[in-house]
Formats: structure tokens, sequence, C-alpha cells
């Protein structure tokens, strides 16, 4: 580093290399300057070109100093020029880093906000997951409760009964049922729909035998298919006539019952891999259903049960209307009566308004001592007459 007044050069500046230079330069050409006069000393007869050269030299010498002088000034302008560039420069990069900075913030606070809703989000959806996962538990309970149901034949028929009271109350009146109803053979039926004769009570039993079923749906063979289905078929058979022994009864209750099947599957099954099976129910009056035919057979009942309760109200509406028609005629009579009380009493006000108007002229008259126009109708000796001596 060199430091020349306030100005300081590096020695890996060009410019401060080529003025190095040149002042070798000049230190090389004095050295031969030097050189060269100890050699006029030698030999006179090179004087006169050495002081040319001399002569030179020293314009040389000029040149290189005036030069200098306009390096000097060019660096300087160049020093000024480079403090102002870093200058600018310096404020670019502040302002750049300000915005950066800015940018950054913001970011970071937009990421934080939505980081943060992010994580409310995911916080409602694990509790929408803990809350679906219970209820999946809950439900896994049900189902495994339902199984245990569907194993046990007590329960199965009460899971059925459970069915059948939830169709059977929706469909029908509360009074025309009855659950658990005694025969009277003994025997207890699930359900007696109190219908009028014809056809009469009728049954429903809600008792199926599904043992035989889920062996035909568990059946993983052919064979082992086509033996649950006969199965299937038998169990069917053997309920069909239980049914028709014990609930069908001549002169007690229709002449039919009901086989509730809880399970529409079932239904479809039979229809269609036992058809035979079903016309053997039609044959002895036993009746299969599923929860949507029972609802629909229930509607059909309720309408005969709505049609018996008009017939039976028939005579009472027909007594009724008897008395409703004696009792407009009674009101027909008191109404001409009060007529003619009213054209009495009318009668009687204008003849009493006649003498009201007749005493209030002779009330007039009394007021007006109009004692000559009265005298006509007052008997002899009744008028005293006033004379001027009586004063």
């Amino acid at each position: 580093m060199i430091q020349i007044g306030d100005q300081i050069y590096s020695f890996s500046d060009p410019a401060v290399l080529l003025v190095l230079g040149g002042i070798a330069f000049a230190l090389v050409v004095l050295w031969l300057l030097v050189t060269t006069v100890r050699a006029a000393a030698r030999s006179a007869q090179m004087t006169e070109p050495l002081a040319r050269q001399i002569g030179q030299l020293g314009h040389d010498l000029n040149t290189l100093s005036s030069n200098q002088h306009a390096l000097s000034g060019g660096l300087t302008h160049v020093a000024e020029a480079q403090a102002a560039s870093q200058s600018n420069m310096m404020r670019i990069m502040e302002e750049r880093l300000a915005e950066v900075t800015r940018h950054m913030t913001e970011n970071l606070h937009g990421s934080a906000n939505r980081t943060a809703r992010s994580l409310g989000e995911l916080q409602e959806r694990l509790l929408a997951i803990d809350k679906a996962q219970d209820n999946i538990q809950k439900l896994s309970g049900d189902v495994l409760s339902l199984q245990d149901i569907l194993s046990n034949k007590q329960r199965r028929g009460a899971f059925g009964e459970i069915q059948l009271h939830d169709i059977v109350s929706k469909a029908l009146p509360a009074d025309s049922y009855t659950w658990q109803a005694t025969l009277p053979n003994g025997a207890r039926a699930d359900c007696l729909i109190h219908l009028p004769n014809p056809p009469g009570p009728i049954v429903v039993d809600a008792k199926f035998p599904l043992e035989a079923y889920e062996a035909y749906v568990a059946a993983e063979t052919k064979e082992a298919a086509a033996r649950a289905l006969t199965g299937l078929g038998q169990a069917v058979k053997k309920h069909i006539k239980d049914i028709s022994e014990r609930y069908i009864l001549d002169g007690d209750t229709a002449d039919g019952a009901l086989m509730f099947l809880p399970s529409e599957a079932v239904y479809a099954e039979l229809h269609a891999r036992l058809p035979h099976i079903v016309r053997e129910g039609f044959a002895a009056r036993v009746w299969i259903v599923s929860p949507t035919t029972c609802m629909a057979t229930l509607n059909t009942m309720r309408a005969i049960l709505k049609d018996a309760r008009m017939r039976e109200q028939a005579g009472a509406i027909r007594k009724e209307l008897a008395l409703l028609y004696a009792d407009v005629d009674r009101l027909g009579t008191r109404v001409e009566n009060l007529d003619r009380h009213f054209g009495q009493a009318a009668k009687d006000i204008a003849e009493i308004r006649t003498s009201a108007d007749k005493a209030g002229r002779r009330a007039r008259r009394l007021d007006n001592f109009d004692f000559e126009e009265l005298a006509p109708d007052t008997e002899p000796g009744t008028v005293v007459r006033l004379t001027s001596g009586d004063g």
C-alpha cells in the first residue's frame, strides 16, 4: 500500500504498477545517465551526443512527470467514483435487504396463520375421527349383540317380535291388535290382529327358523349349498305346518295366518330358490310376509277395519240422524211460536203506543187548563165554575 496525500494506492492496482514502472524506468535512465557521464570522462568524443541524450532524457522526464500528475488525477477520480459507487451499492443493498426482510416477515406471519389454521382443522378432523371410531366400536358391539341375538332361538324370536311390533304399531290402531294373545287351544300368538268376521282374528308369527338359512349362506361348496337348501326347505315346511296347526282355529281365528320374516333377503331367497315351499304355504293358508309386504298387508287390513267400524256405526248414525230430525222439527215449531209471540207483542206495543198518545194529549190539555174541551167528557155536576164574586 502507498499513501500519497489523502489517497491510498494498492500495489495490485494497474495504474500504480504503471507509475512504479515509469519510476523504475526513470531510475534506469538516471543510472544510464550516470554511466554515460562517467563514460564521457573517459571519452571526450562522446560528450556532445551524450548532452543531446541528456536533454532528450530531461524532456522525457518532464513528459513522464506530466503523465504522472495526469495519472494521479485519474486515480483520484477513479477512487471518488468507486467510493460513490460503493455508497450507492450499499444503499441499494440496504433497501433490498429491508424489502427482503419485510417479505420474509409477511411470509412467516402468513405461514404461521396458515399453520395454525391447518392445525385447527387437523384437530377437528382428529376429533371427528375419534368420534367415528367410537361409533364404529359401538356399532361393532351392536353387531356382536345382534349376532348373539340371532344365535339364540328365543332371542331371535324376540328380535323378530321387535321388528313386527314396530311395523304393526305404525300401520294399525292401538286397539286393533294384541301381543302375546292366548288362543282357545292354549297357544300363545306373537300378534293377534282383531279383524271383523269375516275373516276374523288373524295371527302373525315372528319366530322364523334362521339356522337353516344361515347354514345355506355359510356353505362353501355347491354340494354343501344344495344340502343346506334342502334343509332350509324342510325347516320352512315344518314351520308352516306348526303355524297352520296352532294358529288356524275354525270358528276362533281367521282361515289363515301370517309368517313374518325379519329379513328381505330370506324372503327373496325363499321365492327364488324354494317356490314350491311358498306354494305349500299358500295351500296351508300360511302367508309368508317380509317387512315390506307385511306393511302393505297391514295397510289393507287397516282399510278393512275402517270399513267394518263404519258398518258398525251405521245404525248409531241412523239413530242420531232420526234424533237430529226430531230436534230440527221441534226447533221449527218453537220458531213459529216465537214468531207468533213476536206478532202479538208487536200488536200489544202498538196498542200501548196509542194509549200513550191519548194520555199525552190529555196531559197537555190539563196543563193548558182547557176545561171547556174537557166538559163534554165529564159527568154533570163535576165541573165547578168560577165567578168574579168568589174571589
